[in-house]
């Protein structure tokens, strides 16, 4: 090789003194993905469905998520620990944890209990947040969520509630509002908040898992569906799912005496099945509910009582904050538009979705 590169003449080339031949290099960082595009891009998950081999490949449901592996119940009854596929992490890296509980996934099975996660399903109902700016998928594939909160210990956050329904509206998944512990306070004091929400077309449940007031209604609003109950903690949400299905025997502890804040007794979302048919998942207390993918002048859109007067405003761009001739503005001085949920309005469109 050195007699042919010096009979070549290339010794005295410059050019082949500063090249150099490299292992690695741009085309060796690369990947190739077998891949087919999904049209719905509203899922909250990858654009990109990979290409997997069915035929040894098993399908499931994802129980729940501990840090890097996964609880999956198969379609053939049986239960697997299984591992995220490496590309997976890859084309998702705008969310915290790649699989959330409820998924539908392929695995491919590595052991007797033992998988790996080949592929994510399309979602549909996705349930998010955001968590230091990448999306917190909290549950996938639901058909309704239970909005609960409680009426004292801890008291009422209609604030938080209104969050919640922000998100539900965006991902069109139809909400319920559950008021849990009325047995600790007069039901006539929640009325005017009952009836503002009623007027909006939302069900409200008025509850007690320690009396059992509502819990039937309740039972029969979850049976048949996939329901998701998520509210701060200390609400009373294992509780509620207790009274439905004593079967399930849920850890509950009591609200702090010091500060009324509830205690985590759930740390992970975790989908349950029902014996009565249906399944529901209970999600850990959120005590911060900072919107995803919503900037504040879409705000107004997610709010069912104010949209309706969003296009009588004299300005196509108004913000309803400091506008002449807003018709929102003039709903809100005339009793037509509840105050308190205009101040929650101002709130998120002033970029406070914290």
């Amino acid at each position: 090789m050195t007699r042919e590169y010096r009979d070549d003449g290339l010794e005295n080339d410059e050019s082949v003194r500063t090249e150099r031949v490299s292992g690695k290099g741009d085309l060796t960082r690369k990947r190739t993905v077998i891949a087919s595009e999904t049209a719905d891009e509203s899922s909250h998950g990858s654009s990109m469905q990979l290409s997997v081999d069915e035929a040894t490949s098993c399908c499931g449901c994802v129980l729940s998520v501990h840090g890097l592996t996964s609880d999956v119940l198969g379609d053939d009854g049986r239960r697997y620990r299984c591992a995220t596929r490496r590309v997976l992490k890859t084309l998702m890296t705008d969310q915290r944890h790649v699989v959330a509980a409820g998924d539908r996934v392929r695995f491919r099975t590595s052991g007797p209990q033992e998988g790996i996660i080949e592929r994510i399903e399309p979602r549909h109902g996705v349930l998010t947040r955001a968590i230091r700016g990448l999306c917190h998928v909290i549950v996938a594939n639901i058909d309704q969520v239970l909005i609960v909160s409680s009426a004292a210990q801890p008291g009422l956050k209609p604030h938080l509630i209104d969050r919640m329904l922000v998100t539900a509206e965006k991902d069109r998944i139809r909400p319920i509002i559950c008021i849990n512990k009325i047995d600790l306070v007069d039901p006539a004091d929640l009325q005017p908040l009952i009836g503002v929400y009623g007027q909006m077309g939302y069900e409200v449940l008025l509850l007690s898992a320690t009396t059992g007031f509502g819990i039937e209604r309740l039972k029969r609003r979850v049976l048949g569906r996939q329901s998701v109950f998520a509210g701060q903690s200390g609400v009373g949400k294992s509780s509620l799912l207790n009274a439905i299905d004593p079967g399930l025997d849920l850890r509950i502890a009591a609200v702090s005496t010091e500060n009324e804040k509830g205690r985590h007794t759930t740390t992970v979302a975790s989908l349950i099945p029902l014996s009565a048919g249906g399944y529901v998942l209970d999600t850990p207390g959120i005590r911060q509910f900072q919107l995803w993918d919503v900037v504040p002048q879409e705000v107004v859109g997610y709010f069912r009582d104010l949209r309706s007067y969003d296009s009588l405003c004299r300005f196509p761009d108004c913000t309803h904050t400091h506008e002449a001739e807003c018709s929102v503005k003039d709903a809100v001085a005339d009793g037509r538009l509840d105050v308190r949920r205009y101040e929650s309005y101002c709130q998120l469109l002033a970029g406070d979705l914290e």
